[in-house]
């Protein structure tokens, strides 16, 4: 077992720690959108984030973020925004359904996540 986990990436180690609710795991949010959103391949390849009460996937392990993807706002019912709250994509008291919502707008060329900080582009730069 010990072997299978030295083979794990980082998005892959920050799920299990999630769903394991390991101590090193950050904390908040839902663990029933957590297992959702888990269970769902096209999310589970991207990176996982717990904060303020918001699970949000990201195409890095490493700040800077994307920050380009939709996230869940693991609240009653579950709310599904847009990326930086641009706009309420849905909302809904099953978590699953949440997860759908947010596969259901991710852009097409969202593949795993890379390792390391988002390459920055050239206006954004300091």
């Amino acid at each position: 077992m010990i072997d299978d986990m030295s083979t794990e990436n980082v998005a892959e180690a920050t799920w299990r720690q999630m769903l394991e609710r390991h101590s090193a795991a950050r904390r908040g949010g839902s663990p029933e959108a957590i297992e959702a959103a888990a269970a769902e391949p096209r999310l589970r390849q991207l990176f996982p984030f717990l904060s303020h009460g918001c699970l949000t996937f990201h195409r890095n392990t490493e700040y800077p973020w994307s920050n380009d993807l939709p996230f869940i706002a693991c609240t009653t019912p579950y709310k599904v925004y847009a990326t930086g709250y641009a706009e309420l994509l849905g909302e809904t008291e099953i978590p699953q359904e949440a997860a759908a919502l947010v596969v259901a707008h991710l852009p097409n060329d969202c593949g795993p996540a890379i390792e390391g900080p988002w390459p920055e582009t050239g206006s954004d730069s300091e």
